[in-house]
């Protein structure tokens, strides 16, 4: 139905897609797997006309195409639902669906029509509910389903769904896929792009990985065991097995952080974890198995829906991170542009933030203690910067990363969370500050550390102990010394039907 030969795409510094290839059939789920930064949004986007490929073939049905928006995408008949539901709550279920393609009579929307076309929609997925309703009455497994309603208003060639299972739950999830083996018995050509395993070998007929911006290979999905399309999609050999840590001695004490039963619908299955002074706590998995998501329920980024946290074993339950920070907690996110580092101020003022934060209108420090603060964490911390009030934005992105650890450790925490603390920094820097969070952990300081990295060398370097999640539930917790690389992807990989998890 569909053909992508040798797509190039590049922008002012990356080369996002290097000679990707893709074939969609008729009747087919196609499941596009990758981890973060393989290429999966670029190709979407190239899919749909949004970006133009530098090189490469595209064709529909045997014929080129070159969609020069998503507007002639769509009029080709390929149709697009997104992974955050691209619909206005504030009107109607009809208006919705025909919204930009209203029906009309006499040079007016023929509201009759109207409501005739979106029940028609809607009953493609046998959903029967009033079209004349808010959108926003409805769940959100129903306003997934209004999207696709909307996508396939019209006849359709191709449907490529971005992540639509990533906010839904079992049930929701459950729902969809019937709806998908339907329209697959029609004749779709349907992407599927999922980063979660049990979805994908339960709907899917066809697998292409990607990583790195290229088309690792396609697959039959019957033909890829779970093992081997996790080593696929994080670039390990299957027959890679790396020499063993040696064993940490156990950490004694009563834990600093623990958490019973944390959860939240569409984000995290109920987990129990604890974490101990001096002790460095690695969270192992895929994007998507419920890494970050965790680290924010702990933190208080997001409210839980049940459980509790506890801090030396009192119940806590935070309304804000602002309560989390005053209770002894820190938190690197893995967006260090959105969610950490303001680029504009200078690496004193960004250090100098969270400890504002935690004491408020109490702190008063003049200008001589501030920069004596900065200077202390730029030293210790080895941050490259030719001044403190040099702007962190002219930083590269591993001193970036020191400033905002410098940032939490300026508030002394209890526990430090660190998310993707690596990512976008060079090897020389990675081991720098992997070197600083064991020095944290072990060193006088007996910080309590969750560490989470996509590279599983990195988790198994830093851990005491690492618990590995799979489809946004833990799937084991293991000593470090218990298992090297090849364990952890086994884990990863394992399908929970055949075999309870460790």
């Amino acid at each position: 139905m569909l053909e992508l030969s040798g797509l190039h795409k590049s922008f002012p510094g990356v080369r996002a897609l290097s000679d990707v290839s893709l074939r969609l059939f008729p009747g087919e789920i196609h499941a596009l797997m990758g981890q973060n930064g393989a290429g999966k949004s670029t190709l979407i986007k190239v899919l749909t006309g949004l970006y133009a490929p530098d090189a490469g073939t595209m064709t529909l049905q045997g014929r080129p195409i070159a969609p020069r928006g998503t507007e002639d995408a769509q009029r080709l008949g390929i149709r697009t639902v997104y992974q955050e539901v691209n619909l206005c709550p504030n009107l109607s279920v009809a208006e919705n669906i025909c919204a930009g393609r209203f029906p009309r009579r006499w040079g007016r929307i023929d509201w009759a029509a109207v409501r005739v076309e979106a029940k028609r929609a809607l009953a493609q997925m046998d959903l029967d509910i009033d079209v004349g309703a808010p959108l926003s009455r409805y769940s959100l497994s129903v306003q997934q389903m209004v999207a696709i309603g909307r996508a396939l208003r019209d006849p359709a060639q191709v449907l490529i769904l971005d992540e639509p299972t990533s906010s839904l739950d079992d049930a929701a999830v459950q729902r969809l896929f019937t709806v998908l083996r339907r329209l697959r018995e029609q004749g779709l050509a349907i992407l599927f792009v999922t980063h979660f395993l049990d979805q994908t070998y339960a709907v899917a007929d066809r697998i292409t990985v990607m990583r790195n911006g290229q088309t690792e290979g396609e697959y039959l999905a019957q033909d890829l065991s779970r093992l081997a399309l996790v080593n696929k999609m994080v670039g390990a050999p299957a027959d890679q097995v790396p020499a063993r840590l040696d064993s940490s001695a156990p950490i004694d004490g009563e834990p600093v952080l623990s958490a019973r039963g944390l959860s939240r619908q569409g984000s995290l299955q109920p987990l129990d974890l604890s974490l101990r002074r001096g002790e460095v706590l690695g969270l192992a998995g895929l994007l998507g198995s419920g890494r970050t998501e965790a680290a924010r329920l702990l933190f208080g980024a997001d409210a839980p829906d049940q459980g509790q946290v506890e801090i030396g074993g009192r119940a806590r339950r935070w309304h804000s991170p602002r309560e989390a920070i005053a209770a002894g907690l820190a938190f690197c996110s893995e967006d260090r542009k959105h969610e950490g580092a303001i680029l504009d101020l200078s690496v004193r003022d960004n250090i100098l933030l969270a400890l504002q934060a935690r004491h408020g209108l109490r702190l008063v420090m003049s200008r001589e203690q501030q920069n004596a603060l900065a200077e202390d964490f730029i030293r210790r911390l080895g941050i490259k910067t030719a001044s403190a009030d040099t702007p962190i934005g002219q930083l590269s992105g591993g001193n970036q990363q020191k400033a905002l650890l410098a940032r939490w450790l300026a508030t002394r925490p209890a526990v430090l969370i660190l998310d993707e603390p690596t990512r976008g920094i060079d090897v020389r820097a990675k081991e720098d500050l992997m070197d600083q969070v064991r020095a944290l952990a072990h060193g006088e300081a007996g910080m309590a550390i969750v560490f989470i990295s996509s590279e599983l060398r990195e988790v198994l370097h830093c851990s005491d102990r690492v618990l590995v999640l799979r489809d946004r539930r833990a799937a084991g917790e293991y000593r470090c010394g218990e298992l090297d690389e090849r364990s952890v992807l086994e884990a990863i990989a394992a399908d929970p039907a055949a075999a309870p998890a460790a």
